[in-house]
């Protein structure tokens, strides 16, 4: 045969076998912590230093973000955000529901481009729509009770081995149920769950700025470290799975936390440390290791549009959020210098609607449910909660920010340059009317653009009647009670009782 003959037959066995230098899918590998402060994160600053060494490694690797947000601070609405890049009252996903039938959702879209989707942990709460089925999915009590990185290891490892198998990409969405309450208590460990790597004591804490620093704040954050740790300990399993398998090279990683600590005056609010997400993001060959953002807003909504980008994937074009990926490539972007965030309905279906727009600077909060009378509460109190209404006792400090926590104001206006733990409303001061007024209007015009039911709510902020009518047909066909309802208990709540973990 000649040497031509011979580069024929090559060459068209090469064209049979495929295309040449065909690249592999992008992978993507979403991992989130539940309940974790950003301020946790060493790669944040974190303290005590060395709490979160894979996380740390890992921020080495890729890009960090400064100013990332969720759009939610609470579990399942967060997690809708992010699967459908769209905010709450858009998606119909307004508390612990589902997004509405029909609405465009990661999941469903990348298998239909031929993707395994498979899920780890917070399984419900991570599922955007009715309709949505994964490929592959372990709930918490066969994680250890979402506790356990061995488990998680070797369910990563299933996975991906199937993955390998069908010669199919994937989005792999694993989720941690640290530092989820009940925190890791060593004397009273969960079943199935594991020891953390490394143990912390009441004085190895650092009271975040935005909590009094009591003895029984200092004992629950101690066993939150605890959980911290092994939160860390997870993530490192799955690395290290997601190395063995070899596809580390062709996989963007993004990790995150669904929302802030569940403590007073962070989950389940719309102040920073309720929003302030840790984000970090590293992708081989696209994101320079070691790289920062500092100045750009990011969050939640934007992941399902990036998602979407990095794998070449047409979806919806109808998003409320947009693909960080010219950011992750070392560009600008216009158009981040603001971020939204919204609470709606919390666990336990009670009305308790916020909106929070913040900039570089300044954040402005209104809280259409404050009406004086609406009692509010949730079930991340425990034992902090516990040790500041004893101390109130005798600290008016305390007690006032009891009293805010518990009955809010209408507008709340904070500098979040000089006073990032929110403890100084500036609304009423006469320094600030200007920046007031211009977040307010920042906020009306998103409402706008967005069919936010609660703009009527801020427009006519100033008559009550008007705004219980808006917050009434906002939420009177979703589960639980719409209008306002929650009282003052004649008693004291549970979480002032003892300790409420759950």
């Amino acid at each position: 045969m000649s040497w031509f003959r011979c580069f024929l037959a090559i060459l068209l066995g090469a064209l049979a076998a495929g295309p040449l230098d065909a690249a592999p899918r992008v992978n993507i590998l979403l991992f989130t912590a539940d309940d974790l402060h950003a301020e946790s994160v060493g790669a944040f600053a974190g303290q005590p230093a060395g709490l979160t060494p894979h996380l740390d490694r890992f921020a080495k690797e890729g890009m960090r973000f400064d100013r990332a947000h969720v759009n939610a601070a609470i579990c399942a609405p967060s997690r809708a955000i992010i699967a459908t890049g769209l905010y709450s009252h858009r998606s119909g996903a307004m508390g612990f529901l589902p997004a509405s039938p029909g609405t465009p959702e990661v999941v469903t879209t990348l298998q239909q481009a031929g993707y395994l989707a498979g899920i780890l942990g917070k399984v419900g709460h991570s599922t955007p729509v009715g309709t949505t089925r994964w490929d592959y999915h372990f709930d918490q009590r066969e994680l250890g009770n979402g506790r356990n990185p061995e488990i998680y290891y070797e369910r990563c490892q299933a996975f991906f081995q199937r993955c390998q198998s069908e010669n199919k990409p994937f989005y792999f969405m694993v989720n941690s149920h640290d530092p989820h309450r009940p925190y890791c208590n060593p004397a009273k460990l969960m079943p199935g769950a594991a020891m953390p790597s490394k143990t912390y004591r009441p004085a190895d804490v650092t009271v975040p700025g935005f909590l009094p620093d009591l003895p029984g704040v200092r004992q629950e954050l101690a066993h939150y470290l605890n959980s911290t740790r092994r939160l860390d300990d997870t993530f490192g399993k799955v690395m290290q799975a997601l190395d063995e398998a070899g596809f580390a090279d062709n996989t963007l990683v993004v990790f995150l936390s669904d929302n802030g600590i569940a403590v007073p005056f962070a989950k389940c609010n719309a102040w920073l440390h309720s929003t302030r997400t840790p984000l970090l993001v590293r992708w081989p060959g696209v994101v320079k290791p070691g790289a920062e953002n500092l100045a750009d807003f990011v969050s939640g909504v934007d992941l399902f549009p990036t998602f979407l980008e990095a794998t070449g994937v047409a979806g919806p074009s109808d998003l409320d959020g947009r693909s960080i990926a010219p950011l992750l490539r070392g560009q600008s972007q216009a158009g981040r210098e603001l971020v939204f965030a919204q609470i709606d309905k919390k666990a336990g279906h009670d009305s308790v609607p916020m909106r929070c727009v913040q900039n570089a600077r300044f954040g402005y909060i209104y809280n259409p449910f404050s009406d004086g009378k609406h009692w509010y509460r949730n079930n991340n109190e425990g034992q902090t909660m516990a040790a500041m209404q004893q101390a109130a006792a005798t600290d008016p400090a305390i007690a006032a920010r009891i009293e805010l926590f518990r009955h809010r104001v209408p507008e709340e206006f904070y500098d979040l340059q000089n006073d990032p733990d929110c403890l100084h409303n500036l609304i009423d001061d006469p320094k600030h009317q200007s920046e007031i007024v211009s977040l307010r209007r920042e906020m009306q015009a998103w409402m706008q653009r967005t069919g936010d039911p609660m703009l009527a709510a801020l427009e006519n902020r100033h008559d009550r009647a008007a705004v219980d009518a808006a917050i009434e047909a906002a939420y009177r066909d979703l589960p639980g009670p719409s209008a306002r309802k929650n009282r003052q208990p004649k008693r004291k709540a549970a979480s002032e009782r003892s300790p409420n973990d759950r």
